[in-house]
């Protein structure tokens, strides 16, 4: 494994769960944890763990996303800010 690929992913994952939790958007945060799964399943991927990174990204990173904003774009807001 290359060690600089690994902590790129690393912070980048870190990043991601730390925005996705500080953000105030319903919709913005559900894009975020799609590229958070992403990111997983890269590391994944580098790992050698194809088959658990192939699943991370049809689920995760696909369908869970999908489901999400679809979820979001059903609710309305209860306030104007």
């Amino acid at each position: 494994m290359i060690w600089q690929l690994d902590l790129v992913l690393l912070s980048l994952v870190v990043i991601c769960a730390i925005a996705s939790i500080t953000v105030k958007d319903l919709l913005s945060s559900a894009i975020i944890l799609g590229a958070y799964s992403f990111l997983m399943c890269l590391i994944w991927a580098e790992m050698g763990a194809v088959d658990v990174a192939f699943t991370e990204a049809t689920v995760g990173a696909g369908v869970s996303t999908i489901f999400f904003v679809a979820a979001i774009y059903h609710t309305t807001r209860r306030t104007k800010d």
